[in-house]
């Protein structure tokens, strides 16, 4: 049967569009949400409930409708559990209820039902998790019987993107006190940003009644005025079906903007939804209040909506959803609803649970001749899959029942049990909500960012009010930032709350068998948490509110609460003895509404979720024939494969061409960060182990980081271009990992200290020119530095100019050759690089890449952090507890007199010589000091880095042993991934060149 009525609303019946539910055709119109069409099509019952599986209908409009969760579209469009109050009908729309099987109609699962006493809050750890074995059979039935939508299984084919913005004012809510504020701010010429989270803009100005008025106006026209006002100021961005749903610190607001779900397929934009992330110098939150139920026997049956959602879809949309109905109120605002609907031709009965009723709107209904029941309340509602009827009693001021029950029959229950004010937003930026014992409510506290609240999240009541009190928090704001007023805009005061037509706080109608005999009186109805639940977890022990919310799951999933979690701590309040102030709130957390993964991960997918990052060179690698390898982000050079080599032939004449003449390594990817400021040395005295305060100007020096727990974190040559400039070097994949560690030491711990650090990576090209043969390449490229050994020492640098581009050169080396790292900036890369080749081809310059590096470095006994160490490593563990300065503190220094990191059995770095020279021992082999016997073993250490020496002519490796440096030349047994063992000796990790003479050799 039809509901919709036959004019009204800001439905467009000139656009007629047809769309399916749970597999039937029905149509509506545009403007029409998926709820409002349903509705309008006479469908009441549109779920089924989480636990139970009891019939459910509409209880809301908006973004607190518990209910009415479905599954849109199919394949790769499909969208689980949204919200159909949220969901604009569009033409061809499908979507199909969750939970339910095979259908709403028929659900199996409603049999949970018939022995819901047998499954109250908190069954299932009772019972199933007593025995383990137990709950493994039970959880996959427990999890299938329960839930919610579908995951998508396809790919999601929309693109999400992000936009970072500033503003000096965010308005968040664009009803009439959002609206307002916008308009006081706009005329002062401040970048202002209106969101609202609705298809339009308007609030409750769309639901208004003919007898309301904002500023002697209408509120429709009052409206268009507005948003035609801000639309033509130009620093005005107005984002209507955008949600704020978190608010952080230091005033930044992130947003989602649903940009396409709203427009018929062929007519979307390309990005479906966007993130928005504002930083506002002021905010002002205009979030408006979420209408409470009321809690009584059987309050879920379809048919039961609260009042102010009936108005809505009276006025708003144009359908009628009940013809014979009985308004349940504790409050005057529960009186529009019987006003909306007598207008549109409904029986109407008002149950007011007060003795006196006497507000304007009653007044009012009175004079239409409504019938109002004073006193009286209702105690439990009759139906099957839709209400048909209720009963109701007499309730005195000690809130207890009287008299005779009687019966009063509907087909639409409209219940108001008060407002919450959404303070979500507020409480999310830090602030704390206070109680108002007169308006039943939590209201904004005071607030600890640049932020205000108005209109009737501070629950004020009527559209001029909250138009008023938007004004005067916009007037606030703008002081507060320094910007002058409008004319005719005054920075009031924000007017006080109060509660129009009064209010009887009223958490649970009592029922004649008692809150534990009485049919289901629910306070969530999206997990079928009911007033029992609530009084059963406190007789179970659970006082803290947030652990009442977790043993009975009051306040999870999409809903969050919106509209039983105040009914649940009044309930929880009386159980407990105390004043709600005292149980207080839940936690608001991020997410408002729920988002999509799709928005949060934006254009990071695929190769955007891992950027791949070249360097300068990587051209001319390409060009010659480079095999990569990933590093972090970075595609280096593994090694230059020559026709009819493998990795080994390659990796050979590379290491042969460096150490008898030379050979170029890219280490443009080695973390560079710059640091300057007058306390620079200072900062790096303490964030490395090894003393710098006497590091002169042009000098170089070998640093080892090192965590609070005195573990090696990273290392690198650091140089020192100035007094209070330095240029530090990280390993390649742990330069944002070093960055971020400075950046956090330096503003929690000492920020007085003045420092100032900026990652350059990308903005340096770096050429290790690496062999006998480097100087005299150079020399025919640089003629302005004098390349002398006296004067141009091991580990120092100098600037000059490298193949006509100013560069800093440094002697240093991880090869222990001869060797020159040739920085250029990032543009000049590629052009010095192809320079340094051409001068080098008298000498046979080589090529190289990470794989003869690693070999080269090893042959040296050169640790590479994070292979050769694994967060458990100690300097002294590596042979370099010399580098630990006894002079000064250090990060980590205190951490290292420690019981643990002094025994002498640790795990320490060694060589290891395979009794096999052929043999190339595996990387991550566990080390035995006796022979495995028997499975499990006791294993002593592992092998870190092992290789094929081309220089030495066998295998060589290096590892960490259990008391290694004690056990020079002793055998030790290595376990080979077929089971067996191999046999290898201790040695010095440094392998060749023990006297360090190479890297003065020509």
């Amino acid at each position: 049967m039809s509901a919709r009525l036959s004019q009204g609303g800001r439905i467009d019946r000139r656009q007629p569009l047809r769309f399916t539910f749970n597999g039937r055709a029905y149509q509506g119109f545009q403007g029409d949400t998926l709820a409002s069409a349903l509705l309008a099509n006479g469908v009441s019952m549109i779920a089924r409930s989480w636990k139970y599986h009891r019939p459910r209908g509409l209880l809301a409009a908006g973004v607190e409708e518990p209910n009415g969760l479905v599954q849109l579209f199919d394949g790769d469009r499909t969208v689980p559990n949204a919200r159909m109050t949220e969901v604009m009908l569009v033409d061809g729309l499908t979507a199909k209820s969750i939970h339910a099987s095979p259908s709403i109609e028929f659900d199996l699962r409603a049999a949970n039902n018939w022995f819901s006493r047998l499954l109250p809050a908190g069954f299932y750890y009772k019972t199933f998790m007593a025995s383990l074995a137990a709950w493994h059979y039970f959880e996959k039935h427990i999890r299938a019987a329960s839930g919610l939508g579908e995951s998508p299984t396809q790919d999601d084919p929309a693109l999400y993107d992000k936009q970072f913005v500033h503003a000096e004012l965010l308005v968040v809510g664009g009803g009439a006190a959002g609206l307002a504020a916008a308009l006081a701010a706009a005329r002062s010429g401040a970048r202002v940003i209106v969101c609202d989270e609705q298809d339009e803009f308007g609030g409750w100005l769309l639901s208004a009644g003919a007898d309301d008025t904002v500023d002697g106006r209408a509120p429709l026209a009052w409206r268009d005025a507005a948003l035609a006002e801000l639309a033509a100021c130009p620093e005005v961005k107005l984002l209507p079906r955008t949600t704020a749903f978190g608010y952080q610190d230091h005033n930044l607001v992130t947003l989602v903007e649903k940009r396409a779900d709203h427009l018929a397929p062929g007519r979307q934009p390309v990005i479906r939804e966007r993130l928005w992330r504002v930083r506002a110098g002021q905010v002002v939150l205009a979030t408006g209040a979420h209408e409470r139920p009321l809690v009584f026997a059987r309050n879920d049956l379809p048919g039961i909506m609260l009042a102010g959602a009936v108005t809505t879809y009276v006025r708003r949309y144009a359908v009628l959803p009940g013809r014979k109905a009985v308004v349940f109120t504790n409050h005057d605002g529960g009186y529009e609803a019987a006003l909306a609907l007598s207008a549109a031709g409904a029986a109407v009965q008002v149950v007011d649970a007060r003795p006196q009723p006497e507000g304007p709107l009653t007044v009012r209904a009175r004079a239409s001749g409504i019938a109002i029941h004073a006193g009286q309340v209702v105690v439990e509602a009759v139906g099957g899959k839709r209400i048909s009827g209720v009963k109701v009693q007499a309730l005195d001021a000690q809130d207890r029942l009287g008299g005779a029950s009687r019966s009063l029959s509907c087909d639409l229950l409209a219940v108001s049990g008060g407002f919450s004010p959404v303070i979500h937003l507020h409480s999310q930026s830090g602030s704390k909500a206070r109680w108002d014992e007169a308006l039943a409510a939590f209201l904004p506290g005071t607030p600890v960012q640049a932020e205000r609240s108005a209109g009737a999240c501070r629950a004020l009541q009527g559209l001029q009010a909250a138009a008023d009190d938007g004004r005067s928090a916009a007037a606030a704001a703008l002081q507060a930032a320094g910007i002058a007023l409008p004319a005719g805009v005054k920075a009031a005061g924000p007017a006080p709350a109060k509660a129009v037509g009064g209010i009887r706080a009223l958490w649970l109608v009592p029922h004649p068998a008692g809150t534990a005999r009485a049919p289901k009186q629910f306070v969530d109805l999206q997990n079928d948490v009911a007033a029992s639940d609530i009084e059963l977890a406190v007789r179970e022990g659970f006082e803290s509110i947030e652990h009442v919310k977790r043993y009975t799951a009051m306040g999870f999933g999409t809903d969050q609460g919106k509209t039983g979690n105040i009914n649940g701590m009044g309930i929880a309040a009386r159980a407990l003895g105390k004043a709600i102030p005292q149980v207080g709130t839940t936690t608001f957390r991020p997410n408002y509404t729920p988002v999509t993964f799709g928005l949060l991960a934006g254009m990071e997918l695929g190769d955007g979720f891992d950027p791949v990052r070249v360097t300068p060179m990587h051209p001319w690698h390409v060009r010659h024939g480079a095999t990569f390898e990933d590093v972090g982000q970075w595609k280096r050079a593994w090694y230059f494969p020559k026709p009819g080599e493998d990795l080994h032939a390659a990796v050979a004449r590379e290491v042969k061409a460096v150490r008898e003449r030379v050979g170029t390594l890219d280490a443009s990817t080695l973390g560079k960060i710059d640091i300057q400021g007058p306390d620079a040395a200072t900062f790096l005295n303490w964030v490395y182990c090894n003393a710098w305060t006497k590091l002169e100007p042009g000098k170089c020096r070998y640093g080892l980081m090192l965590d609070e727990n005195g573990m090696v974190f990273d290392d690198g040559v650091t140089v020192r271009l100035s007094e209070n400039h330095f240029m530090m070097h990280t390993t390649t994949g742990g330069a944002a990992r070093v960055m971020a560690w400075l950046e956090r030491w330096l503003q929690t711990e000492w920020p007085h200290l003045k420092v100032y650090l900026t990652s350059v990576t990308d903005h340096w090209s770096t050429t290790a020119l690496v062999g006998p043969k480097s100087r005299a390449v150079l020399q025919a490229l640089c003629k302005d530095v004098d390349f002398d050994d006296q004067a141009f020492p091991f580990m120092s640098w100098r600037e000059g100019t490298v193949a006509g581009v100013k560069a800093r050169i440094m002697r240093i080396s991880f090869s222990g050759e001869r060797s020159y790292e040739v920085n250029v900036p990032a543009g000049d890369g590629l052009a010095v690089w192809e320079a340094i080749h051409a001068a080098g081809a008298p000498y046979g310059i080589t090529p190289y890449g990470t794989e003869t590096m690693h070999v080269l470095r090893a042959e040296k006994g050169f640790i590479i952090v994070g292979q050769d160490t694994d967060g458990s490593i100690t300097p002294h563990d590596l042979g370099m507890g010399a580098m630990v300065t006894k002079t000064k503190d250090c990060l980590g220094k205190r951490s290292l007199s420690r019981s643990d990191t002094v025994r002498a059995d640790r795990k320490q770095l060694v060589g290891l010589l395979a009794d096999d020279p052929q043999c190339v021992l595996r990387e991550g082999a566990q080390i035995l000091l006796d022979e495995m016997k028997s499975v499990p073993a006791k294993m002593s250490g592992h092998v870190t880095s092992s290789y094929m020496s081309p220089t030495l002519g066998r295998s060589i490796a290096l590892a960490v042993v259990r008391g290694g440096l004690q056990r020079m030349g002793q055998r030790v047994h290595v376990a080979t991934h077929d089971g067996r063992t191999m046999t290898a000796t201790i040695a010095s990790p440094v392998f060749y060149d023990p006297k360090n003479e190479r890297q003065h050799a020509d």
